[in-house]
């Protein structure tokens, strides 16, 4: 029986070929058996020929039924049912993502010291809108009939440019950068790029852990390398038998040490001496709030070793997919070669909206804004801390960022200081995941992000994270 809803919002030709379909499937209707004429199926539903006819033309493109001379339509036998998956029947109400779990960031904590991120305020809204209907407005039909280019948009390759020359002294042509949907999208396309002459990879321990398991995810060997106060320990790193290593040296993620110039050049030069790579993430280095930032790996780099990472991830924001890596010119020919018939995926107009917004110079005010804004944060948390907690923690992370790490000195330990915070509507980050090896961790530590706080909620936060460790610090 095939009942017609038409209240439903299915066009009515599909109802009646998924209750075939799902009846032939269900053996409801057996293989062989002649299904109703097209004129004799319209008459008992009281729909049109041509409705029939379309159900029926679908059902035989598919493999379900077959058109004979003489005989009309007959069902065909299907083997192999155990194949098929249930059909699933439409209730009126749909839950896009059905969990057996909530992400506690949806549970409104009070006070949501996990958010690394800038504030939704930040985001320049006004602007970005009347930047796309701008575009938009001028835009030609031909311009969206073709395919991305396959680095990114020149005019906004150009802009990047600029903007890494003046702000990090990065030296490239435009064709050297990569624009990418992501840091995880251009991590993985340097495992691929990379894994013909590299099988693992040295890292920061502790590190920054969603590249950490991208490099794992792609078959490479992670082998963590202990910090020192200035960063990575580059003695460790000459002992190991890695040829290519991963670091944060603008502002070490979780820790925040930033790695001096001389250090930076010892990191080079065991990139020369091994034929090395280095994968520069250059992370939070908008976010220097006491100095001008050191330049960059990659502009004191004349032997090609260093690859560039970036993301407008935290100064604009994760929702936009955007990020870059500049690569040196033979890995840029390797590139070209081993991902010839690859796209960018982020779309053409997002890539020109933001060639605008920087070109225009709404880039470098946005940036003013939000640097003053995170620094006014940064040490307002950091006094709040120096002045409620005392000498009971020790602050990693000062001067730079949108997190600090927190270390309790007086025996607490991470998951009783995490949950005692939760009983009091506090949110905050287990540091214990940022650790390869656990051993090394000293079990103490929590991380605490501020960038999309309201300045009131820092202080109140802290002061409730205060009361619910009571007694203990």
């Amino acid at each position: 029986m095939i009942i017609i809803d038409n209240e439903l919002g299915t066009p009515i030709y599909m109802q009646i070929y998924e209750q075939i379909k799902n009846q032939i499937i269900s053996k409801e209707i057996p293989g062989g058996s002649k299904l109703p004429s097209i004129r004799t199926l319209s008459t008992i539903l009281n729909v049109s020929r041509n409705t029939i006819g379309t159900a029926y033309q679908q059902l035989t493109s598919e493999g379900y039924i077959e058109s004979k001379p003489g005989s009309g339509f007959i069902a065909l036998e299907l083997e192999y049912m155990d194949f098929f998956k249930p059909e699933r029947k439409y209730t009126g109400q749909y839950n896009t993502f059905k969990k057996d779990f909530k992400e506690e960031a949806d549970l409104k904590y009070k006070y949501n010291f996990r958010d690394r991120s800038l504030s939704a305020h930040d985001f320049p809204l006004h602007i970005w809108r009347k930047l796309s209907n701008q575009f938009l407005s001028s835009a030609r039909s031909e311009d969206f009939a073709k395919y991305n280019a396959k680095t990114g948009e020149a005019n906004l390759q150009i802009e990047l440019m600029k903007y890494l020359y003046k702000s990090r002294g990065v030296s490239c042509n435009p064709e050297q950068i990569i624009i990418s949907p992501g840091m995880e999208y251009s991590l993985s396309i340097l495992c691929q790029l990379l894994r013909e002459d590299h099988n693992q990879i040295a890292f920061e321990e502790p590190g920054y852990m969603v590249a950490r398991d991208i490099f794992t995810n792609n078959g490479l060997k992670v082998l963590p390398i202990s910090l020192l106060n200035d960063g990575i320990n580059i003695e460790e790193l000459n002992s190991s038998s890695a040829k290519m290593v991963y670091v944060t040296p603008s502002h070490q993620f979780p820790m925040g040490y930033v790695m001096p110039i001389k250090k930076r050049l010892k990191l080079l030069e065991w990139a020369i001496k091994n034929n090395g790579i280095i994968l520069e993430d250059d992370y939070d280095s908008e976010f220097r709030y006491n100095s001008r930032p050191i330049p960059s790996l990659q502009s004191i780099d004349s032997k090609g070793c260093v690859i560039y990472l970036g993301t407008f991830s935290k100064t604009m924001s994760p929702s936009l997919r955007m990020s870059y890596m500049v690569l040196p010119q033979a890995l840029l020919e390797r590139y070209e070669k081993l991902f010839y018939w690859y796209r960018i995926t982020v779309p053409y107009i997002q890539q020109n909206i933001l060639r605008n917004f920087m070109e225009l110079g709404y880039w470098d005010r946005h940036l003013r804004k939000i640097h003053q804004s995170s620094m006014k944060k940064h040490y307002l948390l950091i006094n709040t801390i120096n002045e409620i907690m005392e000498d009971k923690v020790i602050i990693h992370g000062e001067n730079g960022g949108l997190h600090i790490l927190l270390e309790f000195n007086n025996g607490l330990k991470e998951k009783e200081i995490i949950e005692r915070a939760k009983n009091n509507s506090i949110l905050v980050s287990a540091a214990s995941t940022f650790w390869m090896n656990k051993n090394n961790y000293s079990d103490n530590m929590i991380m605490l992000g501020f960038g999309g706080m309201p300045e009131h909620e820092i202080v109140e936060g802290i002061k409730a994270l205060k009361s619910s460790l009571i007694h203990l610090i």
